[in-house]
């Protein structure tokens, strides 16, 4: 019998134990079904997980439920933004629970949420993400009870890890940010009264209106929480802060009423040593408070009664005072000594806009240094108003002296100031600068200010600038910045808005240098090319405008260091805004002439820009060539030229990282006149090529003077308009084009005079001894191409002396022709006086054959006669065949 019993009890533990193993398989696809369908059938939300796990083992004998990859995402109007994600979430609940049905409760023990995001997000117009609970069908406004009852908490423990929690409140201005967070709690929570018992640890930046109240400042928090769930009351038993390293003590409690919460809440500092005010600056810059050496106190308290609803906070009083204390860190040389503070933050109102601070007197010194602050400001949570005095003097180098500094701050210089300013925020947002105060004086010297926007520290040898109710001005303001010098003065408009609210320097300066280079305005930034990926090299040096400045420069230097260029005597107004700099009436003594510059020049896009108008006079030819590589490119015969240049230059395009113009891109036109202009040939590979191709031309006598061309130039290649110019008594027109990599297509035509083209040629023109034959020309055409340093010439002068000496055999026959004819008629005349008596029909024949030589006709005879002259041999065959027969016949 007891082993039956025994049988059939290590069956029925089989069974279980099978039934344990084998049932959470069958249920899994239920609790996913379940969990997606109670939270999706009750929210304005998707909820989403990747599996869910069941396990009846794990947790025994309770069942332990795993979701991974969790995800709830918004619906309109926060369409698909994710309100709450996370990686695994754990429950644990009675196995009862897993076989109640979709429509009843589940009874949650245990939750554990790891690596969750929670941000939640409130619009412009109020809209809160967070607010996805379903309406009653029929109600309007009223929230569904029954979202509430499909889930109920009996926990007896939970915990939440490295979480992130943001809240951005965007209609107020608002921004909270809890990251790193680790919090846990234990408790009976299915009690009505029950103690929960919490850790919570975390990294906490908290903004108002872009200022930043805190900054990833640690937060521990170990407390004691009474609840009592009959009159939703949570009261605060024994509990502990610590923000940064300050220690917070505090006790009071919570109670969540239908339509509020009443909050009464004190806390104080456990103890009074200076200690507590460094630990209230963030670590990073308080460093290891425990070895500081302190005297007097520190001592914070406050409390927090009152109200929370939509148009309410709770009443508060917070409280700072210190009073002569000192403190000295081991390792530095100096303390800070007579320390007062008495500050206070308060709210009387429970109206969140009525905060204001109190800083009755805030002061400290080191060595004989003195510093003294009060202010009040009001309004904090709105239009913020604030009244304050500055006075004392203050070498910043005892600073970093006394406390640490980071090391990259490089604090130097002498502030003496003595100022009072009044002003509200509403008016420095809408530049009424009018409603502001301001009035004092304040001087800085030695002092030395680093940038991201700055190649290298601006050192500030003396400045000073004077408060009126109505105007800022800039005293004075010297300084350099690696081989730059400057000296300032002028008009702020917007000192406090640059201050206080992120806006550019505005006014008007009046800005002199003895050297000012442009070279010690570079900064360190990832160039990148016109494809947009960075260039090979990393991070590059590039000019930037400074950002910041916006204002109206009237400038003068005695020398600008720019590229490779000395300009001397710079003066005009220079417009900087928006990353632009807009000159006007700029002027500068460069290559032994004046410049005249009016455009404009941006940095603002990934490539900077230029358009400029250049007005160049008398500029050194060969100087101003040799050293700017946009006329190299424009014009690469002037490197050959020496004298002196007017030009006028329209150009526009990208600059390089270093300002000089990005040759690939510039377009635009240039007018140019040349003075008192010889030529080097030798310089010039495409003039030799010329003096090798026309023997009668030598480059270096031609004459340029006052000569005036055009061009025009765009995707790098240069059209040169046509133009004239003179080489003795031979005129020359030229045209065409070339490649900013001198690849050249130009075509030369000379007007060239008969007496050029060789010794036949004129002793030809000297044997038809015809004076108008002298100003005879012929055109002839040089086509250059090629290289401008390996040039091409082709002429057509071979051609055009063969064609002039045609021409001259032709005028030559032309001029026998017409003398055969002359001496043929006085020949003639002188017969027919002669032999008055011949018969009618020998004269009918000399008629004839007259008739034919005055008119040029040849005989079949005489077109055989190819060798010898044919205008001769007709005149001497008509002339001979007449007088033959006539003394013929007279014989007879």
């Amino acid at each position: 019998m007891n082993k039956k019993l025994l049988k059939i009890t290590g069956i029925i533990l089989l069974v279980l134990v099978a039934l344990m193993v084998a049932l959470p398989m069958f249920l899994e696809g239920k609790i996913a079904e379940i969990i997606k369908n109670k939270v999706n059938n009750n929210i304005n939300a998707t909820l989403d997980f990747d599996e869910a796990n069941l396990s009846l083992l794990k947790s025994f004998p309770n069942a332990h439920v795993e979701l991974k990859n969790i995800s709830l995402v918004n619906k309109a109007p926060f369409e698909g933004d994710t309100l709450f994600a996370s990686e695994h979430i754990a429950l644990k609940m009675g196995i009862s629970e897993l076989f109640k049905s979709a429509e009843d409760p589940i009874a949650i023990k245990s939750l554990n949420i790891d690596a969750a995001k929670l941000h939640i997000l409130v619009d412009e117009d109020e809209n809160a993400n967070y607010d996805i609970g379903k309406e009653e069908e029929g109600k309007t406004g009223e929230v569904t009870d029954e979202s509430s009852s499909n889930f109920t908490l009996a926990l007896d423990s939970y915990a939440i890890t490295d979480t992130e929690i943001i809240y951005d409140d965007r209609s107020s201005g608002m921004r909270l940010a809890i990251s790193e967070m680790n919090h846990s709690g234990t408790g009976d929570l299915s009690l009505e009264k029950s103690e929960l018992k919490t850790l919570t640890d975390a990294l906490v930046t908290f903004e108002m209106d872009s200022t930043k109240y805190l900054n990833n400042n640690k937060l521990f928090l170990d407390a004691l929480i009474g609840i009592d769930l009959v009159e939703n009351k949570y009261s605060f038993l024994e509990n502990k802060a610590l923000v940064n390293q300050l220690d917070l003590v505090f006790d009071g409690f919570v109670k969540v009423n239908e339509d509020n919460q009443e909050v009464d809440v004190t806390f104080k500092t456990p103890s009074s040593d200076f200690k507590n005010f460094l630990a209230v600056i963030p670590e990073e810059y308080s460093k290891n408070i425990e070895t500081v050496q302190t005297t007097g106190n520190f001592e914070v308290n406050g409390e927090f009664k009152g109200i929370v609803d939509e148009e309410h906070i709770p009443k508060f009083n917070i409280r700072i005072n210190s009073d002569n204390a000192s403190f000295k860190y081991p390792d530095l040389p100096k303390s800070v000594q007579n320390v007062h503070i008495d500050t206070e933050i308060n709210n009387t109102t429970g109206v969140a806009e009525d905060t204001y601070v109190d800083i009755k007197r805030l002061s400290f010194t080191i060595d004989q240094d003195k510093f003294n602050l009060n202010s009040q400001i009001r309004d904090l949570m709105g239009n913020t108003k604030v009244n304050a005095h500055m006075d004392g003097k203050i070498n910043l180098a005892n600073i970093s002296q006394a406390y640490p500094v980071p090391e990259d701050y490089n604090l130097k210089g002498i502030l003496n100031a003595d100022v009072t300013t009044r002003f509200d925020m509403e008016s420095l947002e809408q530049k009424r600068y009018q409603n502001t105060r301001t009035e004092g004086r304040a001087e800085i010297s030695g002092f030395e200010y680093d940038s991201d926007e700055m190649k290298n520290p601006v050192a500030i040898n003396a400045a000073a600038v004077s408060f009126t109710p109505n105007t800022v001005n800039l005293d004075s303001f010297e300084g350099k910045t690696g081989n730059t010098d400057f000296s300032a003065s002028g008009t702020l408009d917007n000192l406090l808005g640059f201050l206080f609210n992120n806006e550019n320097v505005e006014g008007r300066f009046t800005l002199a240098s003895n050297t000012f280079a442009l070279d010690d305005f570079m900064v360190e930034e990832a160039s990148e090319g016109e494809s947009g990926t960075t260039t090979s090299g990393g991070e590059e040096e590039r000019i930037k405008i400074p950002s910041f400045l916006d204002c109206t420069i009237d400038a003068s230097a005695n020398t600008v260091l720019y590229d490779n260029l000395n300009l001397k005597n710079v003066k005009g107004t220079l417009i900087i805004k928006d990353e632009t700099a807009t000159l006007k009436n700029l002027t500068s003594d460069l290559f032994g002439g004046t410049l005249g510059v009016a455009g404009a020049v941006s940095t603002k896009g990934e490539t900077s820009t230029f358009d400029m108008n250049l007005g160049m006079a008398d500029f050194n030819i060969n100087e101003s060539f040799a050293s700017l590589e946009l006329f190299k490119v424009l014009a690469p015969l002037a490197s050959a030229l020496q004298g002196k240049l007017n030009s006028d230059i329209k150009i526009s395009g990208n600059l390089k990282d270093d300002f000089t113009p990005n040759l690939t891109t510039v377009s635009g036109d240039l007018l140019a006149e040349l003075l008192s202009t010889k030529v080097d040939a030798k310089k010039a590979p495409l003039l030799s090529a010329l003096d090798s191709k026309l023997s009668f031309l030598n480059a270096e006598d031609i004459d340029l003077s006052n000569l005036k061309t055009a061009l025009s130039f765009n995707n790098g290649s240069v059209q040169v308009k046509p133009f004239a110019l003179k080489y003795k008594d031979i005129a020359i027109n030229v045209d065409g084009n070339h490649t900013f990599d001198s690849q050249m297509q130009y075509k030369a035509t000379l007007d060239v005079p008969a007496k050029y083209l060789g010794s036949e040629v004129n002793n030809l023109i000297t044997k038809m001894d015809d004076p108008s034959l002298q100003d005879l020309t012929i055109p002839v055409t040089a086509n250059i191409g090629g290289n401008y340093t390996n040039p091409t010439v082709n002429t057509d002068l071979t051609s055009g002396v063969t064609k002039l000496t045609n021409q001259l055999v032709e005028i030559q026959k032309q001029k026998l022709v017409n003398e055969g004819k002359d001496k043929a008629k006085d020949l003639i005349a002188d017969v027919f006086k002669q032999e008055g008596d011949s018969t009618e029909t020998n004269s009918g024949g000399v008629k004839e054959a007259l008739g034919d030589l005055l008119s040029g006709n040849k005989t079949q005879e005489d077109s055989t006669e190819t060798k010898e002259d044919p205008v001769k041999n007709t005149a001497k065959n008509i002339l001979g065949g007449l007088l033959g027969k006539k003394k013929k016949d007279t014989v007879n």
